[in-house]
């Protein structure tokens, strides 16, 4: 089994990210949030990057766990910067490289959710494409696990999902969703995406909605009702078109709500304002 945690792993992948941050597009006309970041991965002092998010109208974030280091440095940057609320999970590829000490991760997870800063809990879910087959049972019942845990503290539960939509629907419709559903950056087309509006889930859409290749994506942005509707980085990955390859960061996530705004065939502003409240209603007050 690999021993790096997908924390690491993503640090490792991120080496051969090429180019220098792309430059600060034009502010947004209202605030809103970045639904989901990591700026454990994004490097640097992380009060430079929400302060050069907050001069483009991007006024808070949501720092995601995906391990319990990460986890810790959610929390911990929560208490520290007002702009940050924290999840805390482990990765569905953790599940599987933790083998007998999933329990104890899992505790560790349970005991940072009863913090205050902490509102969700994520990103955990399904992997088909990094997890094969001999990993899936662990990786489900860490899915299984993380949904218990939202539902005890009623903190939201943010799913990745890759390449497992039935799955993941199979899953939560039979433990039963917690009160809020956040889908990380919403990866499926728009017969997935009406099956997530149905069960009153919200939709996060990352970079990816800006791609040339991603009409399918566009099109369940549209069938997406505004008070269902996030925005996120995933930062420092899945950076927005025309800088697709470079390191991403908060700051871009103008370029995605312009995008966002054309596939949803809204007004600028009014998905703006519908970003912002969904997040105060999603994850409370910063």
């Amino acid at each position: 089994m690999n021993s790096l945690s997908p924390s690491e792993k993503r640090q490792r992948n991120d080496h051969g990210r090429r180019g220098d941050p792309p430059p600060a597009p034009e502010p947004l006309p209202a605030p809103v949030l970045d639904s989901h970041t990591h700026l454990d991965l994004v490097g640097g002092d992380p009060d430079h990057w929400l302060a050069e998010a907050a001069a483009v109208n991007v006024t808070r974030v949501v720092q995601v766990g995906c391990d319990v280091p990460s986890s810790r440095y959610g929390v911990d940057l929560a208490h520290r910067n007002r702009a940050v609320l924290a999840t805390v999970a482990l990765h569905p590829n953790e599940a599987p490289r933790l083998g007998d000490r999933l329990d104890e991760a899992l505790r560790e997870i349970e005991a940072m959710a009863a913090d205050p800063r902490v509102r969700g809990i994520g990103e955990t879910g399904l992997d088909h494409f990094r997890t094969g087959e001999d990993g899936r049972e662990a990786q489900e019942r860490s899915f299984r696990a993380h949904i218990a845990i939202a539902k005890r503290y009623n903190k939201v539960l943010v799913i990745h999902d890759r390449d497992a939509h039935a799955d993941i629907l199979r899953v939560v419709d039979s433990e039963g969703a917690p009160e809020h559903v956040v889908m990380h950056c919403f990866s499926g087309d728009a017969s997935f995406a009406l099956e997530c509006v149905k069960r009153g889930f919200a939709l996060s859409f990352a970079g990816t909605v800006t791609f040339t290749s991603a009409a399918g994506l566009r099109e369940a942005a549209h069938v997406t009702p505004l008070d269902q509707v996030l925005v996120e980085t995933d930062s420092p990955f899945l950076t927005p078109m025309p800088y697709r390859g470079r390191p991403n960061n908060s700051y871009l996530v103008p370029l995605t709500v312009r995008s966002l705004a054309t596939a949803m065939g809204v007004d600028l502003t009014e998905l703006c304002d519908a970003i912002s409240a969904n997040g105060e209603r999603i994850f409370g007050p910063w």
